[in-house]
Order: C-alpha cells, then structure tokens, then sequence
C-alpha cells in the first residue's frame, strides 16, 4: 500500500498471534495486525495505515479456523469481556504459549525448551471479582449493566449466561439492573458529565463463599431511587453465597474508574474474607487480591517451590497489595517485608498478618521507587509482583543496587517483563527458572513467573588488566584511567575498577582494542554495578568523551 493510500478492503490469513490479541496477516508484503481473531481464520478486513505499520478491522469471517468450535457464551466477539470462548482450553493454552514465545524471541530471550503455559485450576466460573460498567444497551438507548462492548465507549452488553462467574454474580446484576431500570435512573455520561450510575464491582471469597459489593455513582444522592430499597433487593435475592458487605463509593472524576472520592458502609462490613492454603485474608474494596483463586493457590506454589531454602533469608515484598505473597513465604523465611503504595491494602495486609499469627512479616506504605532507599535492611530476596506496565526504570535501578541474591519477578503482561529482564541481564543477572500459569482462562492474558540469580562471588575470576594497552580513544579529551577513577571518588564518593570503566567505555564503543587475561572460558567477569555504571557514565561526560 502507498504511503497516502486510502483503506481498502482485500481478503487476508490469519497466520500468527501477537499479544495482546492481535492476529497477523499479510497483505502485498506488508504485515497487518488485526484484533480479535486467530491464526488460521480467513477474514475480509478493511487495512489502514496507523503510523508507520498496518492494522486493519474484521468487515467479514469467510471461513473459520479449523480448530474453532461453538462458543458457550452467546455475547462472545459482541461482550469484550472474553477473546477465546471460540476455542478448546488445549488450544488456548496453545495460543498463549505461542504469543508469550514470539515476544521473548522479538527481545532475543532464550525460552528453555520445556517453557509451557500452565493450566489454570478452575475454567469456569474462576473470577473472585467483576467491574460491572453501567451505559447504554445501544438498541432504544435503555439503561445496561455489564461488560462495555466491543470497541465501543458507551454500549454495554448484559450478558445472559456469563461463564467466567458462577451465578450469583448473574443475579446481582440482574437484580441490580431491574432495580435501577424501575427507577428510571441514568447512567452517568462521560461526553455530557450528567447522570448517577457508574460501577457495579462484585467480589467473591472463593473458599469462603463471602459476598461483597460496592455501588459507584458519579453523585451521592438521585431522587430518582432510595439506596435502601436497593440493598433490600439484594438481600432478598436467593443466592448460594452470603452477602456480608455493600458499600457505596462516589467517584467525582471524569475519567471512566473505579475510584471512592467518598466511601460508605451501607450494609454489613468493609470487607470481605478469603483463603490461599491455610491463611486466612481480608480484602477491602479496592485492596489487589488475585482475580483467579485457585489459580493464586497454585502461582504462590511456584514462588515457594522457585528460590529453594529460605530459612535464613530476609525477603522484599514488593507491590505486596494485601500481602498474601508475604505471608505465604514468611512461614518459612527469616523475615519478610512488603512494600505497597494503596494504603488500605497495608492497613489490611497487617491485619491479616495478626489475623494469620504472623510475627516476621513488616508492612510499609508507599511508592516502591521512594520507599526502598529507606529500609535499612538487605534482602537476601526480592519478589516483585508490578503493575501491568512493569517496573519504573528508576525503581527497578535502586532494586537491583540492592544486590540481591535472587529476584523473583511475577507479570501479567509479558511485554513488560522482557523490557525489564533486559536490563536485569545487563547488570549480572541470569535467568534459572521461566514458566507461564494461566491465571485468566478465555481471555488473552497469562501470568508468568520468573527466577533470577546473581552471579556469585564464587564464580567470579581475578582479572588483570594491562593499562597501557586498554585502549586507543578518538575523543576530544581522552581521560585516563586514574583521572576517571579520581572524578568519579571525588564527585560520587565511590570507588571504581579499571575493569568497571572498561566495560562501561565498551559500551560506548570507545575502545578499539583491549588485552583482558581472563582465564578459563567458563568464568565470568564480574559486571559493573548500576551505582557505579552511573558515576562512571558521568564522568566519560565530564571529559567530553560521550
């Protein structure tokens, strides 16, 4: 297609998998990614050019792949709740080892060749939590509660037979809606900033059987209903789990969150309580709890099973949430602190540590990138358990200053582990252990988990190095080695190795040509700290040399 040429329609193959959801094809040797679909289906799309790749949108399927089958749930492909309903789960475990390979192999990670995709525990049924959006059903502009619809921003699908929750979650909503519905009440409008409704979040104690659930409006009060008569009709819903919570948030932001601006307790408690093995937790309303539960059960497995004997070891816990990884290592570790920004998630965290007679464990509330300059201890192991979006480069920077033995690093979105594996292997870490556990069946996301070891001491080598043939430089002012090593003492207090300098001049390709006696060919060199990588890098810019 030519720079400036319109979209056009043509016919394409699915031939690939990309995360997160996107089919590849091609089209006149131009790769075209497209959304929801799967390798295998031939489809009619309309392909456009967004920057400086292709992407294009499904007008027809004109044959199915031949591993498709009848998908259980009738919203499939209009609710954009699920992405692989159309598939078996031997096949989707498939597609989700396919997709995590291809991202490790665009970032020139080596996978081990039995890297699998675990199964999940439970398949249906599985979520202990749903953020229910309210909106328009786009048919006659009625009031809807459900899963926002495929690509769009304001029509909601109610589902009719939802099979990711069991049927209290169906109830709920059902009842919630009939309710709202009778009243006449609207939904709130992010264009126009006008009506009530917002969210409709529903959480599940898995092993407990515990209802909590929590309305959000855009207002405290609407004329148009009485709160109380809604709760009554929550109560007096036949359900085979107990409500032992409902809450009230009011969300005054405009942007479409899940959020409390102001909160309030209108029936039973704040709360609601789950297990993982033989521990027993609280969750608040907006306290990260493992989606999947069981699957959290057999996760946490992985991470005890993952750095062996910890008896001895201090361990950070960090992005803890209500600490459930903390006191699940803490049982068999020296000492475990947890590190989470969401207050409440802390406030919980150390009740359910007392709750769990858990003495060892210490909780502290704050962002990871500040809150780790100022604990005094030095952990033997780091877990770290981000965001989506993976580690802040600063964050991951003052993590791996710590120099800890072993780094287990927990993620739900693979692109940002491979981003952040990288750096973790330019600063002498190396990759044990991988394996994928599948914590969201029917949908394309997978968690993966990883070990990390530092290089130890122990394979470490001395090294001479011969200065007079380190290096040629072609640099404006070309700094020795002991003018370096004084900058960099005298402005940052550290002491650096001419072995630290050469690697980072390395870098900078500012060496053409080097006499490294470094033995035999299975040791390794010891790599230059990120602390010291920096002082070196501004000093090579002190002496104009970068």
């Amino acid at each position: 297609m030519a720079k400036n040429k319109k979209p056009i329609e043509t016919e394409i193959l699915i031939e690939n998998i990309e995360f997160p959801n996107f089919g590849i094809g091609y089209h006149e040797d131009k790769t075209v990614k497209i959304k929801n679909c799967i390798p295998g289906q031939k489809l009619n799309v309309r392909v456009y050019r967004k920057r400086r790749k292709f992407e294009g949108t499904v007008l027809e399927k004109i044959s199915p792949a031949s591993y498709e089958i009848k998908p259980k749930c009738e919203d499939f492909l209009v609710c954009g709740g699920c992405t692989f309903q159309n598939i078996s789960y031997e096949d989707e475990l498939r597609l989700k080892k396919q997709m995590v390979t291809n991202i490790f192999e665009n970032d020139k990670i080596t996978l081990p060749e039995d890297f699998t995709v675990q199964n999940s525990p439970c398949i249906e049924g599985y979520r202990n939590k749903m953020e229910y959006s309210f909106g328009d059903d786009g048919i006659d502009g009625n009031l809807s509660l459900g899963m926002r619809k495929m690509n769009s921003f304001y029509e909601v699908v109610t589902s009719k037979d939802c099979n990711i929750v069991d049927k209290d979650y169906q109830k709920i909503v059902n009842g919630t809606l009939n309710y709202f519905k009778s009243k006449g009440t609207k939904f709130y409008h992010k264009k126009t900033q006008q009506g009530t409704l917002r969210h409709l979040v529903v959480r599940k104690g898995h092993f407990t059987n515990e209802i909590f659930i929590n309305l959000v409006t855009a207002n405290k009060t609407d004329s148009s209903f009485h709160i109380g008569d809604w709760i009554d009709v929550l109560l007096n819903l036949e359900l085979e789990s107990k409500i032992v919570g409902i809450t009230h948030s009011v969300n005054y932001s405009v942007g479409d969150v899940v959020q409390a601006d102001e909160f309030y307790v209108l029936y039973g408690y704040d709360f609601f309580t789950d297990k993982l093995f033989d521990l027993k937790f609280k969750i608040s309303a907006f306290s990260f709890f493992q989606t999947n539960s069981a699957g959290a059960e057999k996760l946490y497995s992985i991470v005890k099973d993952f750095p062996g004997n910890i008896q001895d070891k201090t361990i950070f816990d960090l992005y803890c949430g209500t600490g459930t990884i903390a006191q699940v290592l803490s049982r068999n570790a020296k000492k475990v602190i947890g590190v989470e920004i969401v207050e409440e998630a802390i406030i919980k965290a150390r009740e359910n540590a007392k709750l769990n007679n858990i003495e060892n464990c210490e909780f502290i509330v704050g962002d990871v990138l500040k809150v780790i300059e100022e604990i005094d201890e030095k952990p033997e192991i780091i877990v770290v358990d981000p965001p989506r979006n993976g580690i802040h480069q600063k964050a991951l920077e003052k993590i791996i200053a710590f120099g800890a033995e072993k780094i287990i690093y927990i993620s739900c979105k693979p692109t940002s582990l491979t981003r952040d594996l990288k750096i973790l292997f330019e600063h002498g870490y190396k990759m044990e252990k991988i394996t994928s556990l599948d914590m969201f069946p029917r949908t394309y996301h997978v968690e993966t988990c990883v070990l990390l070891s530092k290089l130890k001491s122990s394979e470490s080598i001395e090294v001479r190095i011969d200065l007079d043939e380190m290096d040629i430089t072609t640099t404006k002012d070309n700094a020795t080695y002991d003018e370096i090593k004084k900058y960099v003492l005298d402005n940052h207090g550290l002491k650096v190795s001419s072995l630290y300098i050469a690697q980072v001049k390395g870098r900078y390709n500012l060496i053409e040509r080097k006499n490294y006696n470094i033995g035999k060919e299975e040791t390794k060199v010891p790599q230059v700290p990120l602390e010291k990588e920096k002082a070196i890098e501004d000093a090579l810019k002190h002496f104009h040399m970068i």
